[in-house]
């Protein structure tokens, strides 16, 4: 990866751009993973697929990692918001929405 000060032109910037799409893809495709397990070993262990406590704990670390990063701690916040909530759906294909 360039550092986008390296980048010097629109082209050579799209590129660094567009691998870091991948990656971020990447990345989310292996959180679902974790989701997918997380959804299995809740069911053994009787835990709802939604857990306040949790999530609020990952907003929480999320917006503080986007600060330190230099990254609109809100945005963040808002993303990880809708990727929880993605994968609260998700945990209820296998624990159903009543889960305990």
């Amino acid at each position: 990866m360039k550092a986008p000060a390296d980048c010097l032109t629109m082209q050579d910037l799209r590129v660094q751009i567009d691998l870091l799409d991948a990656e971020i893809v990447a990345k989310l495709a292996a959180r679902a993973s974790y989701i997918d397990r997380a959804a299995v070993l809740k069911q053994t262990e009787m835990l709802p697929a939604r857990i306040n406590d949790r999530v609020e704990q990952v907003v929480d670390r999320v917006r503080a990692g986007a600060e330190a990063e230099g990254l609109d701690p809100a945005l963040a916040e808002d993303l990880w918001r809708r990727i929880i909530e993605w994968s609260i759906a998700r945990e209820e294909q296998v624990l159903g929405p009543d889960s305990p």
